[in-house]
């Protein structure tokens, strides 16, 4: 089976917990995360060959990244160590209906650090799939290494996916995402985004179509727009549609996201789609629907469990969800 080779940050994510009483201090337990990593173990743990590309620190943190991601099947021949920035943190407080917000600890750290030239000689060689976020663009040696892994990506004849997972935080005060996040787009066939993240790409652009039009002039064949608990949304180059997701009781979004694109990104690589394929599986629609419902339970049994790698399925979890809510 093809691979698919998820690039960016790993990092620690450290969820609040209740507190035991009156007095005491607040608690945060760290959990192994960081959205591209959550992708990767999302498709080992979903049936595909995942591997993480990425710089992790030599640290106690770095060490329990590395062994997190192997322990649930994730290859790790594409992670580089560095002993000059530490791992990034990110505190993670939710609300009563499981929504997460976060103080993130970053930069610098370690996943900055990562350059075109750690990339392995043969990490491209009988791709699938290289899959990006943001999270990885907001600064610019990193963002340069990142639409780098992008284009060789491209050559080597795999899809490129890109989940915005826009953390406004995490960029520099004053400076303007949008060029940035716009590069990116024109290179991913597979884009992914959260309802928020759409109505951001809007800047000085009149509607949906013109940033349609936009998108279309880049490689894109197939966006995504993700909405909560509330319908999602596709469209292709000859078409669009709505399909309503699954009602759940969230506890934690955190890694909710991550497992839909991971579990999608595990279906086409083990279908076999290439970008020369993309259009006829766009064109198919009850195809591409199915794939979505998929891809929608996976982030559905996610947001019902707290964590970030240890909240995400297993395929006969998402087989017997699935079942279940037929």
């Amino acid at each position: 089976m093809s691979s698919i080779l998820c690039f960016g940050e790993a990092l620690i994510d450290f969820h609040a917990q209740p507190q035991g009483g009156a007095g005491q201090p607040p608690a945060f337990v760290p959990f192994a995360g960081g959205a591209p990593a959550n992708v990767a173990v999302a498709a080992a743990l979903l049936g595909g060959q995942a591997r993480f590309a990425g710089m992790l620190a030599r640290d106690m943190f770095g060490d329990f990244l590395l062994k997190s991601l192997t322990d649930l099947g994730v290859g790790t021949e594409d992670v580089a160590r560095t002993d000059e920035a530490r791992t990034a943190l990110a505190f993670v407080a939710h609300d009563d209906k499981g929504d997460r917000s976060f103080s993130f600890y970053r930069p610098p750290a370690a996943d900055l650090l990562f350059r075109p030239e750690h990339f392995r000689a043969n990490a491209f060689d009988g791709l699938a799939v290289f899959h990006v976020c943001s999270n990885s663009l907001t600064e610019s040696a990193i963002a340069a290494t990142t639409v780098e892994g992008m284009r060789r990506a491209r050559a080597a004849g795999a899809l490129v996916s890109f989940d915005m997972n826009l953390r406004p935080a995490l960029w520099p005060q004053g400076e303007d995402p949008l060029p940035r996040l716009w590069e990116a787009l024109g290179e991913a066939d597979i884009v992914k985004l959260s309802a928020e993240e759409f109505a951001a790409v809007h800047e000085g652009m009149a509607d949906d179509a013109t940033v349609l039009r936009r998108l279309w002039e880049g490689h894109a064949r197939l966006l995504l727009v993700t909405d909560g608990a509330g319908p999602m949304r596709w469209y292709t180059r000859a078409g669009h549609g709505i399909i309503q997701g699954y009602r759940v009781d969230a506890v934690d979004t955190t890694a909710a996201g991550d497992a839909f694109v991971g579990g999608l990104l595990a279906r086409l690589a083990a279908a076999g789609v290439t970008p020369a394929g993309l259009d006829a599986l766009a064109a198919d629609e009850a195809h591409l629907v199915g794939l979505i419902r998929y891809a929608a339970a996976c982030g559905a049994i996610t947001a019902t469990r707290k964590g970030s790698f240890t909240a995400i399925p297993n395929q006969a979890e998402v087989m017997a969800f699935m079942e279940k809510h037929a």
